[in-house]
């Protein structure tokens, strides 16, 4: 295709979806590029700028984009994104909800068990011959009926909070206000929270207003029985507190899908059989990657023929 730059990628999407963006539209595609902002020259007329959560946006390569009225984001978080910086310009944003919600829950989910009921261990268990040699497995804890705090009620933190109606578990939440048309009770301490809770899961935004609110007193209010799943991002917890309460005790176990400096893992969490660990996937199933992609792709796409957003960050 022709003329002038409609799109700058800077993420890619997938193959297919990456070559059908290059038939529709004129697309500078630059996701391998290190040097962004002097590669994107040639796309000063571009209006739309395509990018991730991962990949992020400077507000230097903004700058660069005169033109640019709209960016599309794979992805649910925005904190790696200069919101703030393309607002001032008048550009608008989108994301990626609903369509990752129910697979990160299903994460949160397995994390759970891997912690709770230690399949993780017990897969290593059989498979390095030690069910033949040893016998008896150690036991461990019990799921079902037991109390579930949720740590920001967004729409992934309800598909988490509706699973555990089926097990037979009370739920509580966190939030930064209540929300009163849900049936889950409302606490507005977290220390409170991790007091009562057995399984204490975060699924609330990263960034400045959350980090760390995980602290060392929620940790050991959590308690030594107590389980803490983390698929929201890594830097909601104070990780060396965490790293230093499983060691000691303290924390009972924790099922984590998120880091703080990903990809690079405290290696004393390693060792540790009361961790259950995933290389930040949430979201990483073939059928919700695509749904992903393509949602980018539509809101590219009604932003150029419509001049608006599918589903913009408010």
């Amino acid at each position: 295709m022709s003329g002038p730059y409609q799109i700058v990628q800077i993420a890619s999407l997938g193959d297919d979806v990456d070559a059908e963006l290059a038939r529709r539209y004129r697309v500078l595609p630059l996701w391998n590029e290190a040097d962004l902002e002097n590669m994107v020259a040639p796309a000063r007329d571009a209006s739309v700028l395509i990018t991730s959560v991962r990949r992020g946006l400077r507000s230097s390569l903004i700058d660069k984009l005169p033109n640019l009225g709209a960016v599309c984001s794979w992805g649910v978080g925005y904190e790696t994104l200069d919101v703030s910086a393309a607002r001032e310009r008048g550009i608008v944003l989108s994301n990626t909800p609903h369509v990752l919600d129910n697979c990160v829950a299903d994460l949160a989910w397995a994390l759970m068990f891997s912690t709770a009921r230690r399949t993780s261990v017990g897969d290593r268990y059989v498979k390095g011959g030690q069910w033949t040699e040893i016998g008896a497995f150690p036991l461990s804890t019990r799921v079902w009926g037991k109390r579930l705090g949720v740590v920001g009620l967004g729409r992934i933190g309800m598909a988490i909070a509706r699973r555990a109606m089926g097990f037979d578990m009370e739920v509580r939440y966190h939030n930064r206000s209540e929300r009163p048309e849900v049936q889950y009770q409302y606490e507005p301490s977290l220390l409170a929270l991790a007091e009562w809770a057995d399984f204490l899961v975060l699924a609330c935004p990263g960034g400045p207003e959350t980090r760390h609110i995980v602290n060392r007193d929620v940790l050991k209010a959590l308690g030594s029985t107590g389980i803490l799943v983390n698929i929201a991002r890594g830097t909601v917890v104070d990780e060396s507190a965490m790293v230093e309460a499983l060691a000691s005790g303290e924390l009972g176990g924790a099922g984590l899908d998120v880091v703080a400096n990903e990809p690079h893992v405290p290696p004393e969490l390693f060792t540790m059989d009361n961790v259950s660990l995933m290389p930040h996937v949430g979201s990483a199933t073939l059928e919700t990657r695509s749904d992903m992609a393509r949602l980018v792709m539509q809101n590219a796409e009604s932003f150029l023929e419509h001049g608006r957003l599918l589903t913009p960050i408010v």
